[in-house]
């Protein structure tokens, strides 16, 4: 199998970015886990902030919840106002995987990422390493965010991508299987330790 991989394609949050609401929250909530995860679980939930991943505009979320939770104001409106508290900071061990791939000249490396068009600058900004990828994947651009197969297939139709010769990595089963579906190779990711063992099996030394 090795030689056979022209393209890699990384996904960033989670593999690449630590990103977590409760960097913000949980402060907010004075340590109290389970408040915070209740209003995770009911308020600002994952399936709220992936709809601004998808492109909704995040005044727009912002003012629904508010309308359909206004005794919430305050916290809601700390989601996306206080948005860059969230971002952890890189995962080293991971940039230095992407940097030899990016090194080796072997390869075109790509990112593909559910993101907010609006958020992702701050991103931008923060983290150098963002600069270095031939190109990054926006789902909030684009209107549409993994597992969503159309994505994938925009992907590889920009970058002239074959799937068999591609690998996408993410730290999401659900992703992982729509690329398999498409053709992709693919690594489940864990950790940076693992990421580098699994590589093996697809690039050269």
């Amino acid at each position: 199998m090795k030689n056979k991989i022209k393209t890699i394609i990384f996904d960033l949050g989670g593999v690449l970015i630590d990103w977590n609401p409760e960097y913000v929250y949980l402060n907010e909530f004075g340590g109290d886990r389970e408040k915070m995860q209740w209003f995770f679980d009911n308020i600002c939930t994952p399936e709220w902030n992936e709809e601004q991943d998808a492109g909704r505009p995040l005044k727009e979320a912002t003012e629904e919840r508010i309308k359909k939770f206004p005794k919430y104001k305050e916290w809601i409106e700390m989601y996306y106002g206080r948005w860059i508290e969230m971002l952890g900071g890189s995962i080293e061990e991971t940039v230095e995987v992407l940097k030899s791939l990016i090194d080796s000249k072997l390869y075109q490396v790509l990112a593909l990422t559910n993101w907010s068009a609006e958020t992702f600058p701050m991103a931008l900004e923060r983290f150098d390493f963002l600069h270095w990828f031939e190109g990054i994947v926006i789902s909030g651009e684009e209107k549409m965010k993994k597992p969503s197969k159309e994505i994938y297939q925009l992907t590889l139709d920009r970058f002239s991508a074959l799937p068999e010769a591609s690998l996408f990595i993410d730290d999401r089963q659900i992703n992982i299987e729509a690329a398999n579906t498409l053709g992709l190779n693919t690594i489940l990711f864990e950790s940076a330790e693992q990421l580098r063992e699994e590589l093996k099996a697809f690039i050269s030394n």
